[in-house]
């Protein structure tokens, strides 16, 4: 990103936060000249100042580095516009609602795509006694495998996170018109959708 959006952005933040150049100066411990220099897009900010700059800045280092910063960050949704992301290196499962900055592992990681489940990663639902019985013929071997399971309600989300040579089975909490999703490891970026249970 150009030194002018991280410029525009630490402008658009120091005057929020009703500061003057030399006031954001101060507690950051550089020259009044050095802020009014990233402001005009002349120079950013040295990444070793970024964690003292963004914190008075109420931004994340990611955002303040560059240039992006979330429109609305209160505006967190429900659970079913929970959005999934895995890391590709760790393999780390994170889950967010709203429009948040998500790193792993060094790199910033993108929403996983939703799509409708396939024969290969359906998914039967049972109801057991007060839970859902979760069942499928996916493999669930170490090359190939569901890597996690979740049921996803309008105030409540249940994930389990699954293993190769685990059971081709879960038993998940009943949670009332939820959605259930899964993911594979050989496409790490992509959400498997299933059907709404009514109950």
């Amino acid at each position: 990103m150009k030194g002018t959006s991280i410029g525009a952005l630490i402008r658009r933040q120091r005057l929020a936060a009703g500061l003057t150049q030399a006031a954001l100066a101060a507690r950051i411990h550089v020259s009044a000249a050095a802020v009014s220099k990233w402001e005009r897009g002349a120079g950013t900010p040295d990444p070793a100042i970024a964690v003292a700059l963004s914190r008075e800045l109420g931004l994340s280092s990611d955002a303040l580095l560059t240039g992006l910063a979330v429109s609305n960050p209160h505006d967190g949704g429900n659970m079913k516009r929970i959005q999934f992301y895995q890391c590709p290196d760790c393999g780390a499962l994170l889950t967010a609602t709203g429009r948040p900055e998500i790193t792993c592992c060094g790199r910033r990681l993108t929403p996983m795509q939703a799509r409708t489940a396939d024969d290969a990663h359906a998914l039967t639902i049972t109801d057991v006694e007060a839970e859902k019985l979760v069942q499928w013929s996916h493999p669930m071997e170490k090359a190939h495998h569901l890597t996690f399971l979740a049921a996803v309600g309008y105030d409540s989300v249940h994930i389990v996170r699954l293993y190769p040579e685990g059971a081709q089975e879960h038993r998940l909490p009943r949670i009332p018109w939820a959605k259930y999703v899964c993911g594979c490891s050989q496409e790490p970026g992509t959400l498997y959708v299933h059907k709404e249970s009514k109950r």
